[in-house]
C-alpha cells in the first residue's frame, strides 16, 4: 500500500490496517522460522509497509497536536 493511499484514510482506518499489518507480518514470520515461507520479499514488503503505516499515523497525530496547540 502507498503512503498516498493511507493519507487520504481516517486515523480508525489505520489504525485497523495497522492490526491486519502487524497480524501479516507476525503469520509471515512464524512462516519463515517453520521454512514455509516461499518468497522472503513478502516479509520484507509487509515490514516496510508497518513502518510506512506508523509514519502516517505518527504525521496525522504530531498535524492533530499541533492544531490542538493553535488553538
Amino acid at each position: 500500500m502507498r503512503a498516498k493511499e493511507m493519507r487520504d484514510m481516517g486515523l480508525d482506518e489505520l489504525q485497523q490496517k495497522r492490526t491486519e499489518f502487524k497480524d501479516e507480518f507476525f503469520h509471515l514470520t512464524l512462516r519463515r522460522a517453520t521454512g514455509q515461507l516461499e518468497s522472503p520479499m513478502k516479509l520484507r514488503q509487509s515490514r516496510r509497509d508497518l513502518a510506512r503505516l506508523e509514519t502516517v499515523i505518527g504525521e496525522l497525530r504530531r498535524a492533530a497536536e499541533r492544531k490542538d496547540d493553535h488553538e
